[in-house]
């Protein structure tokens, strides 16, 4: 049944801007690293031994914010598919149970964000090759880039989805995305409790993949927090 369900929201996503804007995110990101080096390439590859790891840093500089706002944009926007349509009673009335329907709404933005991962990760490695940064490529510390940041975001995907679903205005979850979105770019000050922080993988102990442990917990709690809301409201 869940299949079911996911080919359907799949079907409602085309030409509704979804894909464009799964590949925007991370096209973006690396596009500002063109720009970046277009202009002071022998400027930057002065500022480090190690080329590889100094243009990664860069372009994860902006990796979270992109993560971020694409989250507040996504979520709004496949609630918006039910809202304008008033689908959410016609799609309720059918044998499937709401919280099948919560899951596959938050499995296609995951999956969207899942490939926007996997377009950086490619991006960001082509325009390296071209960048000429050298024949040692740490693939290792490419996939952390841009793998890391997906899955210490899912809290705020579970949270942004929840506000989505609930909210009859769309700018209630839209308003939230944009402080988000400002609270981790001032992650620097934020405390390690903060969920937008953990996508910048900064932390006290200076260990990324505890921001993914915790990313993974809370996001769990969160979206089980938010289908079980979602399943005790009634549609209207």
């Amino acid at each position: 049944m869940i299949g079911k369900i996911l080919g359907a929201d799949f079907l409602k996503i085309k030409r509704k801007g979804f894909w464009l804007l799964t590949f925007l995110g991370p096209f973006g990101v690396v596009a500002l690293q063109m720009v970046n080096y277009g202009i002071r390439k022998d400027y930057l590859l002065k500022q480090s031994n190690d080329d590889w790891g100094y243009y990664l840093v860069n372009v994860s500089a902006f990796t979270p914010l992109a993560l971020v706002l694409g989250i507040a944009i996504l979520t709004s926007f496949i609630s918006s598919v039910e809202n304008e349509t008033n689908a959410w009673k016609q799609l309720l009335a059918l044998p499937v149970s709401k919280m099948s329907v919560y899951l596959s709404k938050f499995t296609v933005l995951a999956i969207l964000l899942l490939i926007s991962s996997v377009l950086l990760m490619v991006l960001t490695l082509v325009y390296g090759i071209f960048l000429d940064l050298g024949e040692e490529i740490p693939f290792i510390d490419l996939l952390k880039y841009s793998f890391y940041p997906y899955f210490a975001a899912l809290p705020i995907l579970a949270l942004q989805l929840w506000l989505a679903t609930v909210s009859q205005n769309q700018g209630i979850p839209i308003t939230a995305g944009i402080l988000g979105t400002i609270f981790t770019y001032s992650a620097h000050y934020l405390p390690d409790w903060m969920i937008w922080k953990w996508p910048t993988l900064r932390n006290e102990w200076n260990e990324p993949f505890f921001n993914v442990l915790l990313g993974i917990g809370v996001g769990i709690l969160l979206y089980i927090a938010g289908m079980i809301d979602f399943t005790r409201r009634d549609v209207k």
